[in-house]
């Protein structure tokens, strides 16, 4: 019976250990990888401490700083189902199951993929799925926002300030944001908007060079050097059924990361917590591993 598991090894969860570690709490981390989404992350500028890191390389000092301490961590280990049950909870992954007086869940989300040739090829390497981490590296170039509602045209708007052009793409006849946003952007020498239009393919060679669309039902070739993918997201809050969600399947969590089963907190990009940035994820972490040790040393007994 360990007294927390952490699920998830992203920035939430790696904190959240960190913090654990130094309380002395008996935990154990479960999870497909260390790093979580920040492996996605091509360039980094607005972490504090790191004027520009890329995300593999502040993925490794996260985790270096996690094995300092004796830890039991699992690596490829996702968990699949979380269960309350009498005093503790069962926590399933692969096929074992594990108990827990508390858990952190921190299984943070999966991006919205397009489903395109060359995707995958150019993940990295100009295809991006977060645009706040990677869009200063576009700066001076050429750019695809793939997606009108809210978050891409919000990119755009950031997009247009640094990048030599943005091509917004939207298969919709029209955006689907807030009009202010799009009225906005419309206003924008360097911008493009293309309703009824859908991306096909993705090529290049080393990196992306362009990408090819169905623009009202006519094959059309735009160059490009990124693709930023803002089409939503769906978080992993799947693993654990009973507890409170939000119109997004978002786990809803108080300020202090309790959900509403006593003695279950959940952090980062798997809530309902505002923005999803890695800093803000490292926060939330913290505050799930104090909450979780308050509640073993003075709810729980």
């Amino acid at each position: 019976m360990y007294e927390t598991i952490i699920a998830g090894g992203g920035p939430a969860g790696i904190t959240a250990g960190i913090y654990l570690a130094r309380k002395k709490v008996h935990f154990l981390i479960l999870t497909g990888d260390v790093g979580g989404q920040t492996l996605w992350s091509g360039g980094i500028e607005n972490y504090v401490g790191h004027q520009y890191i890329t995300g593999p390389e502040l993925a490794e000092k996260f985790a270096s700083h996690l094995k300092e301490f004796d830890i039991e961590l699992e690596e490829g280990s996702e968990v699949k189902k979380i269960e309350k049950g009498g005093s503790g909870f069962k926590v399933f992954s692969g096929d074992r199951e594990y108990m827990s007086k508390t858990v952190i869940i921190c299984t943070g989300r999966k991006p919205r993929e397009l489903g395109v040739k060359g995707e995958k090829e150019f993940y990295n390497k100009g295809v991006t799925y977060c645009a706040t981490c990677d869009g200063p590296v576009f700066a001076g170039k050429k750019v695809i926002v793939a997606g009108g509602g809210n978050s891409g045209l919000e990119i755009a708007l950031q997009m247009v300030r640094i990048a030599e052009k943005v091509y917004i793409v939207e298969k919709k006849e029209r955006l689907t944001g807030d009009r202010i946003l799009a009225d906005k952007l419309a206003r924008q020498a360097n911008a493009e908007i293309m309703t009824s239009s859908s991306i096909t393919g993705i090529y290049g060679d080393k990196f992306v060079k362009g990408v090819s669309l169905n623009a009202g039902g006519k094959k059309k070739d735009v160059e490009a050097e990124g693709v930023l993918v803002e089409i939503g997201s769906t978080p992993n809050s799947h693993v654990m059924e009973g507890v409170k969600k939000n119109g997004a399947g978002e786990i809803i969590v108080d300020c202090g990361t309790r959900t509403s089963i006593p003695g279950a907190f959940a952090a980062g990009d798997v809530t309902n917590v505002f923005k999803k940035q890695i800093i803000i994820a490292c926060g939330e972490g913290a505050k799930a591993a104090i909450a979780a040790s308050e509640y073993l040393y003075f709810e729980n007994g």
